[in-house]
């Protein structure tokens, strides 16, 4: 797996870890961390995201209302709505291509979640780009 493609994923289960069970999301990646030999470049990626998306948490969670059409927020699966708060961040900041983002949403919902799931993520990415 990409060093990338690692720390999305590392960035998505900090993010399930702090919105699930409470605590930093410091303390959830420093946990991820111990059990895993990673490189600096990784580590430093899945700090940068998982501090990034948690940041804008808020601002993502309403994207996320606006576009899942009769699915609360609270309604959605954990690994699901962090998918979500993940690859929105990345494209609220325009660093990574947008293909790319949702790209990667989409393999971590396949692989974290379900098939429905990937199609639900990607629908909900879809619309926000279209409109942005």
């Amino acid at each position: 797996m990409a060093k990338r493609s690692t720390s999305r994923r590392l960035a998505m289960q900090a993010l399930f870890q702090a919105d699930h069970a409470g605590g930093t999301i410091r303390a959830a990646l420093e946990a991820l961390f111990e059990s895993e030999k990673l490189i600096a470049e990784t580590r430093l990626f899945a700090e940068e995201l998982a501090e990034g998306a948690w940041d804008k948490k808020e601002q993502s969670d309403k994207i996320i209302k606006k576009y899942s059409k009769d699915w609360s927020i609270e309604r959605m699966g954990g690994v699901d709505r962090n998918i979500l708060r993940l690859a929105l961040f990345e494209l609220m900041e325009g660093e990574t291509p947008v293909q790319v983002a949702i790209d990667e949403a989409v393999e971590l919902a396949k692989k974290y979640s379900s098939n429905e799931a990937a199609k639900f993520i990607n629908g909900i990415l879809g619309a926000y780009v279209k409109n942005v």
